[in-house]
This record gives structure tokens, sequence and C-alpha cells, in this order.
């Protein structure tokens, strides 16, 4: 396969080619068209010098020019004026109406075929055509003819002619250097493009070779040498960079994810593993069975939730979120969660409030929705100690509503602020596996997911051992006062994918 630098430096020579060939045609079109007026002018002026002889000669007032006595039986110019016009160099003839008066010397040399065409050809001449060429079997002439109105004398028309071939010379001229010029000239070209292509290229090879270096995601921490400037290259080298460093992040990501889901299986099918074990050697319906049995079904539970969670955020990265969108009343909606965070927050001695709370309809999923609320508020129970509040807070703002959950908990230090919403991500690794606040940190992750898929936004604001903030906003639903509430002509729930 040909590279792009052979086939720059052949496109390039062979527009080359293509330009010398069309400059050399416009200059061999000019050259004979100067050339053939120049000719023109010559004959027109041999022309005139002959009409300037006769007219001295008194041709156009006596026919005493004309001698038709003796042995001639065509009348003819007499011997002195036809000396005096053969003095005129090149082909001449001088003719009446019909028939011609006298032929110069050059005329006379020809054979009889070629005169019969050429008189004929002088006797075509017109007033409105008085230029023409005529092809003889050994030359090709111009000729200039000039009429004349005169009733008393018999002449007519003189027509002067000379040959073309110093014009069809030029060309043969012109053509014979370009011959021998131009391979020359393309050859040079094309030595010298491959050279300059080569140059301007080499940067793309570097590029290539940086690039072939990134064999697999150990490697992605390299970045290719940044081209000076604003050209292709450099806005090439720093794609490429940007786009590696993305595949870095989705490689470092990807193996977290897999390191952390690892972790979290493993964890309870070990637990699973031991308490399953344990019923097995314990008796028949003994109390230690029992609760080896009850600890497994709750670690059963967990891993359950753990997949869940999973098969719910990968169906978000392959853009299969699925919503049954609708018209949802938020303030019911925050009461019904406003009520389990009480139940929650009431064994872990909290107080729990929601207020204020406002009017505000959205066009959303209302499960997706709930559990967006529930995630947020449970982890504000989770994260505050005893004592401690948790506050919620529906508010409109423009054409925009925000539901916020406030908390006096641990809070969250700010170099972890970042990775808040990342999968498996935990302020407190340790303690969050052990304790009884354990989760698998992909809730928030979830909730990310259902707040953008609904037009939203969710962000944080924490201060290590103050409290956290998290506030979700999504978009107000206008309906449209065209068409009924529900029922017939109401628009029907959508899907998202």
């Amino acid at each position: 396969m040909a590279t792009i630098r052979s086939r720059v430096t052949a496109a390039y020579a062979l527009a080359l080619f293509g330009t010398m060939l069309a400059f050399a045609v416009a200059l061999w079109t000019a050259r004979r068209a100067a050339a053939l007026q120049e000719l023109q002018q010559v004959v027109g002026t041999y022309t005139n010098l002959a009409h300037l002889v006769l007219v001295q000669a008194g041709t156009q007032i006596s026919p005493v020019v004309v001698d038709t006595t003796g042995e001639q039986q065509e009348p003819e110019l007499r011997p002195p004026l036809r000396a005096r016009l053969d003095a005129i160099p090149g082909y001449l003839v001088v003719a009446d109406s019909s028939r011609a008066l006298y032929a110069s010397e050059a005329v006379r040399r020809l054979s009889v075929e070629d005169v019969d065409v050429l008189l004929d050809a002088v006797m075509r001449l017109t007033e409105d055509r008085p230029i023409a060429t005529v092809r003889l079997s050994t030359d090709k002439l111009l000729l200039v003819g000039r009429f004349e109105h005169g009733e008393a004398g018999p002449v007519r028309r003189v027509v002067a002619a000379r040959s073309v071939a110093s014009v069809d010379f030029i060309g043969s001229e012109q053509f014979g250097v370009f011959v021998l010029i131009a391979p020359l000239v393309v050859l040079l070209s094309v030595i010298v493009a491959h050279m300059i292509t080569g140059r301007a290229l080499r940067p793309v090879d570097e590029i290539i070779g940086e690039v072939s270096a990134l064999t697999d995601g150990r490697s992605l921490h390299r970045r290719l040498p940044h081209a000076e400037g604003d050209d292709e290259l450099a806005r090439l080298s720093a794609t490429l960079n940007a786009m590696i460093a993305r595949l870095e992040q989705s490689f470092s990501g990807l193996r977290r994810f897999t390191a952390d889901a690892s972790h979290e299986l493993k964890t309870p099918l070990t637990v699973l593993r031991a308490d399953i074990e344990r019923a097995m050697s314990a008796g028949p319906r003994s109390t230690e069975g029992l609760v080896a049995l009850e600890e497994a079904l709750q670690e059963t539970a967990r891993m359950a939730d753990l997949v869940e969670s999973l098969l719910t955020l990968a169906r978000a990265d392959e853009g299969r979120f699925d919503l049954h969108r609708e018209p949802v009343a938020l303030v019911p909606l925050v009461l019904d969660v406003a009520e389990t965070a009480q139940i929650l927050g009431e064994e872990a001695g909290l107080k729990v409030s929601a207020t204020p709370l406002e009017d505000a309809t959205v066009l959303g999923d209302a499960l997706r929705l709930r559990q967006l609320f529930l995630n947020l508020v449970t982890n504000a129970v989770k994260y505050t100690s005893r004592g401690g509040r948790v506050d919620l807070s529906l508010v409109r703002r423009g054409d925009m509503v925000e539901f916020a959950v406030r908390d006096t908990g641990f809070g969250i230090a700010g170099a972890d602020l970042p990775y808040v919403f990342d999968r498996f991500w935990r302020a407190d690794r340790a303690r969050s596996r052990t304790s009884e606040r354990g989760g698998v940190g992909l809730g928030l992750a979830i909730s990310q997911y259902i707040a953008h898929a609904h037009g939203g936004s969710i962000t944080v604001a924490s201060r290590l051992g103050r409290g956290s903030t998290f506030t979700v906003s999504i978009p107000l639903h206008t309906p449209d006062p065209a068409l009924p509430e529900g029922g017939e002509g109401a628009p029907e729930p959508d899907r998202k994918s």
C-alpha cells in the first residue's frame, strides 16, 4: 500500500506537470496568435504597397495600364507596372472581378495545381472576409486582400500572401523546449517534494512510534511529545494525549472497580461459607445452627443488593437506564422518604425534620426518584452520630427544584470530595467494611446516574467533623395547557434508554 509520503509526492509531481503543460499550451497559443497577427500586418503592408503602386500608375483613372494588344489573349498590366510590382517580395495577385491581371514571380513558380488553388482562394475573398488561409501542396499561405470600387479601371482586388511556416515553427520550437525541460523539472520537483514531505511527516512517524508503545493499560501513563505551534500536528498530539488520559482513567477505574467488586463479593462469600459449615456441624434445630443460617441469609441479601447495584450501573453505562416518565409531585415523595428516615433515625437516636417543603412537580420516574432520595437520606443517617440531626428540604429555584439533605455527621475531608460519587468509594474504608455502617459504596454512584437521567445534577458540600449537605437539582415540569392532565389526549409516559 502506498504511503502518504509517496501519494503526496506523486500528486505534487502530477499537479506540477499539469500546470506546466497548461502554461505551455497557453504560452504557445498566445505566441502563435501574436505571430499570426504580426504576419497579417506584414502581408497587409505588402497589399497596401501594391495598391499604392497601382494608384501612382493611374490604374483607377485610366485603363491604358492594361495591355490588350499584340499576342495576349487575356488583359494584363503593362510591363513597366509589372516590373514595379515585381519588386514587392512574396506572393502578389492583382485581379479584376473574375480573373488575374498580374501574378508575381513567386506565384508563377508554383505548379499549375497550386496556382489554380491560390487564384480560387483569391477570388473567394470578400470585403467582409478579406483575410484567409490556403494550403498548397508544399506550403500554407496567409492571404490579405484589398478591394477597389472605381468604375473606370478594371482592377478590383489586390491580394498579397506570405507563408505561415514561421508561425508553425514557433509551436514546434516551444514543444521541443517543453519536451526537453519538462522531465528534468518534474524529476527535480519529485525529489524536492519527497524530501519536504518526509520532513513534514516526521512528527507523524514519531507519534506512530509513541502510540505503538502503548501496548496495554500499564503504559497509559506515557504521553506524546507536544508539538510546538498551533498546526494540525500539534492539535493531533493534544487530542491523542487527551484520549490517552481518558483511557488511563478508564483503565484505572476498571481495575479499581474489579478489585473492589472482588473484595466486596469475597467477604460475604467467606462469611456465608463459614455460616453454612457451622450450621452443618451443629445439631439439627440447634440454636447455633439457626443463628448461622440467619447470618447466611443476611449475607445473601447483602450480596443480592450488591449484584443489583452492579447491574443497575452496568445498564447505565450501556445507556439502558430505563425511566418511566410521568409527572411526579415531589412533596408526597419527600414526606414518604422523611417518614422512612424518621424510623431509621429513631433507632440511631437522631432527630429528622422535613422543612421547608414547596410544591413542585417534575417529569420523571417516581420509583427512581424515591431510590435517589432514599439513598441520600440513608447515607445521612448512617454517618451521623447519635444525638445528631438530619434535615430535608424541597425548594423551588427558578425553573429548577432542589432537594437537599443536611446532616451533622462525620463530614468528608476536602481531599475526598472529588471522589464521593466514584464507585466503591468510602471515606473510611476500614471502618465501613467492619462496622454496622458498612455499605458497598455504590449508592451515591447510582444516585448520580438517576439525577443525570432526569436532566438534573447532584452536588455535595461538606466539612470534616461538621456534617455534609447533598443537593439534587431537577428541572420543574410545566404542563402544556392545551393538553388535559391524564386521560385521552394526555402525553404517554416515555422510556429513556
